[in-house]
């Protein structure tokens, strides 16, 4: 398989998609939070001090989503045409972030749907850290992507 990122000289690029064909492109991604079922009892009742945990890292997953070619060196800017995150819990420990996120352009958004889930689990930690310092985050993985070239995933 060819390593599209490297140049003649064997150094970084980013890659040219000038050439690619504009479809639909969707990814989903999920990680896992797992915490005191003290922890997740108090998120669900929205009794953290810092506000509702739900609510901030939902934003703060979209947020990031918008902004992944700003941490991604070699990511390109996409213009994003939905962002949905999603979260559900086990009833005792884990707390599961999905995020969904759509575009219609060149290339995946499979980092954008990583990037949303982590920025949202590392929000999240943020606000409960003063309750519990030992949470656990992950695995953090792509759950399914579609369009463009090289097809549909799904784990």
């Amino acid at each position: 398989m060819e390593l599209t990122h490297f140049n003649d000289q064997g150094r970084a690029k980013m890659v040219d998609i000038s050439e690619k064909d504009i479809t639909v492109r969707e990814a989903t991604a999920q990680t896992t939070v797992r915490m005191a079922t003290t922890t997740l009892e108090r998120i669900k009742e929205g009794s953290i001090g810092k506000g509702d945990v739900l609510a901030v890292a939902q934003v703060a997953g979209i947020m990031a989503a918008k902004k992944t070619s700003d941490w991604i060196p070699m990511c390109h800017p996409l213009p994003l045409t939905g962002v949905n995150i999603a979260f559900s819990d086990n009833g005792a420990d884990e707390l599961y972030i999905e995020a969904t996120v759509k575009t219609k352009g060149k290339t995946g958004v499979e980092m954008e749907a990583l990037t949303a889930v982590s920025a949202t689990a590392l929000t999240v930690y943020d606000m409960c850290k003063a309750l519990q310092k030992d949470m656990v985050i992950g695995p953090t993985q792509l759950m399914a992507k579609s369009g463009g070239k090289s097809g549909d995933y799904k784990r």
